[in-house]
């Protein structure tokens, strides 16, 4: 098995998908959101009209995609069980329909060679079926035991760093539930490594592991709620380094700290470990 380096700059398919009302209410219910979020998770709440959480933009469409190839599927062979999610960026540039259908294209940004492992950088861009943009999503993959080839190793160092001697000016402990990953998947993910404990030995872990998706779309669900009131309309980008793995069951603290006009930086944390670092939302 090995990833090929002149993958870089790849570009796939122009693929069309959709997604509906319902896919958005489950993917809802799989970070966590309940009877406070009515307008998240039901369709037919009394002066409540339905809105869409803009994490939703890394699931949406999952398994409706026409044919065609992705970049992805052009980097190289890789044993699956290695694979983790690295970093995740979402930019929206409208607030996400309910139901809609889009055409989506990705592309291979980059990779880096860390010796012992690689990392491969792709690109999303989603726009609606009249051309008008959606968002453009931005995401890392580390995969272990694919590095070598005396490649770049890519940039390093501090990024979206809160201030060391700064309180956050927000604090945030969402509850996750032990069959949450259970909930989570039928949004697209069937990754084993979430359910199958066989599996997840494979990869190292003594049990089944979170969505690193998973955790993300419950940080979400804070930094909407204290950054924007819950207004879908005012929130605008979220990126983060998934930095420890996170068990279903465990307590997420999510910590963010204002840096200037409508931008935070915030870390997730279960416990004193974090689990999602070189966090950055911006909103207003």
């Amino acid at each position: 098995m090995a990833l090929d380096p002149n993958a870089v700059g790849s570009v796939g398919d122009l693929r069309t998908m959709s997604w509906t009302s319902k896919d958005a209410l489950l993917y809802a219910v799989g970070i966590g959101a309940g009877q406070a979020d009515l307008q998240f998770t039901t369709e037919n709440t009394k002066d409540t009209q339905q809105v869409v959480f803009p994490t939703f933009a890394v699931v949406a469409g999952a398994g409706t995609q026409s044919p065609g190839a992705s970049a992805m599927s052009k980097i190289g062979s890789f044993n699956f069980a290695l694979l983790v999610h690295g970093s995740q960026a979402v930019t929206l540039h409208r607030p996400i329909p309910v139901e809609a259908q889009a055409t989506v294209q990705d592309r291979v940004v980059a990779m880096y060679d860390k010796t012992k492992a690689a990392v491969v950088v792709m690109e999303n861009e989603v726009k609606l079926a009249s051309g008008e943009p959606l968002w453009t999503t931005r995401s890392s993959v580390f995969i272990r035991g694919e590095g070598g080839w005396g490649g770049d190793r890519g940039p390093s160092g501090p990024q979206n760093e809160p201030p060391a001697d700064q309180a956050p000016d927000h604090e945030v402990t969402l509850q996750t539930g032990p069959d949450q990953a259970f909930v989570y998947r039928l949004s697209g993910d069937r990754n084993p490594l979430h359910t199958d404990p066989s599996f997840a030995a494979i990869g190292g872990f003594d049990r089944p592991i979170l969505h690193g998706l998973c955790t993300y779309g419950f940080t979400g669900r804070a930094l909407l709620r204290e950054l924007c009131d819950n207004d879908v309309t005012k929130f605008h980008h979220i990126e983060g380094r998934f930095s420890s793995p996170v068990m279903p069951g465990d307590a997420l603290t999510v910590k963010m700290w204002r840096t200037g006009e409508g931008e935070a930086v915030f870390t997730t944390s279960v416990g004193d470990r974090v689990v999602i670092d070189q966090g950055l939302v911006r909103f207003g």
